[in-house]
């Protein structure tokens, strides 16, 4: 019975986030991406913070009135997962076969996915962000639920690098709702479809693998790091955010008001006249500074658990390594194909694509 409870739980968060999603107040906002019918900015409407605070406090409610365990998606992680999984890969298939081909092989189609940028009910909800909205608020319910379930055991002999494993994923979800019109301007959503990389990677592997360090080690005792071990995992994270926020929102004030200054630093582009590309601040220390923010955070996090010769949480930011130097090559082609000869003058003034004196 507890399995089958289980492996239907995400289904039923999926479906209370969807309807929160729905229906609380939601900002429209205008994005970067044009409509393929009319050319005009798609809109959005977006609310992700508000429903990130609605869920935990049902999730805060439903524990203390002992109507479901704090620790429930901790004791039921499993079949959580395989009900998560059974979503995420209907979903993605859902998403595919109702669209006509892109030219590629099927399972290219199926992997990175047909459709550019679906829209339902007129605009309420935009595919591509509800898939980031559900995986970001079901990776705050596993990493509160596994917390709690440590807690449990040890009390007041918690690790403390748990709990700040755990405080640095929450501040990781909750820094991502609250910006979620600069992700607007990502690579994500102007360049990639939604298919199973998307579908499946946002309502399975987002949620899921992310929290694969607390998985490792929740059921584990205080290993006695010093404070000041602590305190640099955490160095380590805002550095990375410092990298990878400052980044995005460069590019965001550059796109929407570029003669605006953004932390003191004037824009500076490399243009043809037609073009421009940013070259100054973050954007001048590499082509993709934002990628090694991502790095630094995850690996910020990996190590603040306090294990560091586990491989289990090393696997959090290898992850996006396998995941973003990749992609930093792929975005280099796409943009030698859009900008040409802008693009060589680019890459000549930005030397690095994402270490800076590195790589």
């Amino acid at each position: 019975m507890i399995w089958l409870l289980g492996f239907l739980t995400p289904f039923a968060i999926y479906g209370l986030i969807t309807l929160l999603h729905y229906f609380l107040p939601g900002r429209w906002i205008v994005g970067y991406v044009d409509h393929p019918e009319t050319g005009e900015k798609l809109r959005y409407r977006l609310n992700g913070r508000l429903v990130l605070v609605a869920m935990v406090g049902l999730w805060a409610t439903l524990g203390y009135v002992e109507w479901v365990p704090y620790d429930w998606l901790y004791r039921v992680r499993w079949p959580s997962l395989a009900g998560a999984c059974t979503i995420g890969v209907v979903y993605s298939l859902m998403s595919v076969l109702p669209y006509p081909s892109t030219g590629k092989s099927f399972a290219a189609d199926l992997f990175l996915g047909r459709p550019e940028n679906p829209q339902f009910r007129g605009g309420h909800i935009d595919a591509k962000m509800w898939l980031y909205l559900i995986g970001a608020v079901m990776l705050e319910l596993n990493v509160l639920s596994f917390t709690a379930h440590h807690y449990q055991l040890y009390g007041a002999q918690a690790s403390p690098g748990i709990l700040l494993s755990a405080a640095l994923l929450t501040y990781f979800v909750l820094d991502y709702l609250s910006f979620e019109s600069v992700h607007l301007y990502t690579y994500d959503i102007f360049a990639e479809r939604v298919g199973f990389k998307l579908g499946w990677g946002c309502l399975t592997f987002y949620p899921y693998f992310y929290t694969i360090g607390l998985w490792a080690t929740v059921d584990l005792p205080d290993p006695g790091w010093a404070l000041w071990m602590h305190g640099a995992c955490a160095v380590i994270f805002f550095t990375g955010w410092c990298l990878a926020r400052g980044a995005n929102m460069q590019k965001f004030y550059y796109k929407t008001e570029p003669d605006k200054p953004f932390l003191g630093i004037r824009p500076e582009v490399v243009t043809d006249g037609n073009r421009s590309l940013l070259a100054s601040g973050f954007w001048g220390l590499s082509r993709h500074i934002n990628y090694l923010g991502e790095v630094l955070m995850a690996t910020g996090i990996a190590l603040s658990l306090g294990h560091p010769s586990m491989l289990w949480p090393w696997l959090y930011p290898l992850y996006y390594v396998a995941l973003l130097f990749p992609r930093e090559r792929d975005d280099d082609r796409r943009c030698a194909e859009k900008y040409g000869a802008l693009w060589d003058q680019y890459t000549a003034k930005v030397r690095y694509r994402i270490i800076p004196f590195i790589y």
